[in-house]
């Protein structure tokens, strides 16, 4: 696909990186000339310098043949009127980039009145992510496939957890527990798991099951599995913005912390009752003990400074036993972040591109390929791909065993009639059937991409 990217801050590069690797043609737009040519030379791909609003420069960029135009700069103004002018000048798809919270409630007008494929919304999908991890707090990360009947579940086993000594094909005889486990990261490896792989402490594994299975393999591993019933947030942005408004509807008593006394009261005035706004510097160690740290069921740090939100949430962990969530905004040190002791971390622009990079896809699908739902499981290593299998192909009738699978693809979970079958060897996959494919390979645009 010909792709335009307008705007090279950190989404825009992680999307250049991803959507070329993909084997996508693919050109950035951008003011700022530097930035450009240190995008387009780490990324392999053209850039064109100029104001990306203007119909001259979207032509120079080759707007008239392109499939899909992607507007992520810094203004949800500028993005949307690039994507006005790209529906104008050319005939193709338009995704903007809209974080205000003051056109949220409009997006669904924006979208339809403007033509626009996609409105992604960075805060608000950052949101929505920490909602679900705190309905099911012993999760670092939730991935939902098969219209939400499936779920990808990663966690950091605990000490003293029943699993450890175990290997992988213990688990069913052993537990009792009718769970799939994909993937296991233990230091700096990061692999697919095998029936022979012996859990270890501290590993972090991902399971895929059905909500109820879940439920049921977290309390026998001695997991708490229940919902959070009260939440401390320090910071009052936009994230936090979005996130009152998930977790009041849900019932969760919500506390936040903001330093800045105007939007102290900006918040008062949009909660009233239902929120606890305490102005104050969350930095104070005293002021979280005083509200309540100790007791907190979870504590979600999005201050706009990283290194303080990593800092506040270690304290968080020294302190008591919440749910720790912590906002990163830079993914250059990813590598490092994951070694520290921090529960569930949310990278805001990792989530715009990943949900971009899968809207593509799906794009694709239209074209030939079934790929329905695709999430990263283990950032740029392996990945989780939904297909809907429509039509007789080499994958089906055939049991899993004797099909010639490619190294490092797992079949994870078939959907069949609204029941979820974790397979085994003997199962086959059908026409109609929901097949989630957990894989190494980022190749895989068709179902029978899985066969060698």
């Amino acid at each position: 696909m010909d792709i335009i990217i307008i705007g090279c801050g950190k989404v825009g590069e992680a999307l250049a990186e991803q959507l070329n690797e993909q084997g996508n043609n693919i050109t950035v737009i951008d003011t700022d000339a530097k930035k450009l040519s240190e995008v387009s030379s780490k990324c392999d791909v053209m850039g064109v310098t100029g104001n990306g609003a203007t119909h001259l420069v979207q032509q120079e960029a080759g707007i008239e043949h392109a499939d899909l135009m992607i507007a992520v700069t810094g203004s949800d103004e500028l993005n949307l009127l690039c994507c006005l002018i790209a529906k104008k000048a050319g005939n193709c798809k338009t995704i903007a980039r809209v974080r205000s919270p003051q056109y949220s409630s409009e997006a669904p007008f924006l979208k339809d009145e403007l033509g626009l494929a996609m409105v992604i919304n960075p805060e608000q999908a950052a949101a929505a992510e920490i909602a679900r991890v705190l309905r099911f707090p012993s999760a670092m990360k939730i991935d939902t496939f098969c219209r939400g009947r499936v779920e990808l579940i990663k966690l950091r086993l605990p000490e003293n957890c029943p699993l450890v000594g175990l290997a992988v094909k213990e688990l069913s005889s052993k537990l009792g527990c009718d769970v799939l486990v994909c993937t296991i990261e233990r230091g700096d490896d990061a692999y697919i798991a095998n029936g022979n792989t012996v859990f270890e402490e501290r590993d972090v594994i991902s399971i895929i099951a059905s909500p109820k299975k879940a439920n049921d393999f977290f309390r026998k591993i001695n997991y708490k599995s229940k919902s959070v019933k009260d939440a401390m947030i320090v910071g009052g942005g936009e994230i936090g913005h979005y996130l009152c408004d998930i977790l009041v509807n849900d019932g969760v008593s919500v506390k936040i912390i903001e330093k800045d006394a105007e939007r102290s009261d900006e918040l008062c005035a949009q909660w009233g009752n239902a929120v606890t706004v305490i102005n104050g510097d969350a930095s104070d160690q005293e002021v979280l003990l005083e509200e309540g740290l100790q007791q907190a069921g979870a504590f979600v740090a999005l201050t706009n400074l990283d290194e303080e939100n990593i800092l506040l949430s270690l304290f968080a962990r020294s302190e008591g036993n919440a749910k720790l969530v912590t906002k990163i905004n830079r993914i250059d040190f990813e590598d490092v972040i994951k070694h520290l002791d921090l529960d569930t971390i949310i990278y805001p622009k990792s989530i715009t591109s990943d949900t971009i990079v899968r809207y593509v896809r799906s794009l694709k699908n239209a074209q030939g390929s079934n790929v329905e739902q695709l999430h990263q499981v283990i950032k740029g290593k392996i990945e989780a791909a939904e297909f809907i299998i429509r039509d007789s192909s080499a994958v089906t009738e055939e049991p899993l065993m004797k099909l010639k699978l490619k190294d490092g693809i797992l079949v994870a979970a078939i959907l069949r009639d609204k029941k979820v079958v974790i397979p085994r060897g003997s199962d086959v996959i059908k026409p109609g059937d929901m097949v989630v494919i957990v894989s190494a390979d980022s190749e895989l645009h068709d179902i029978t991409d899985i066969l060698r």
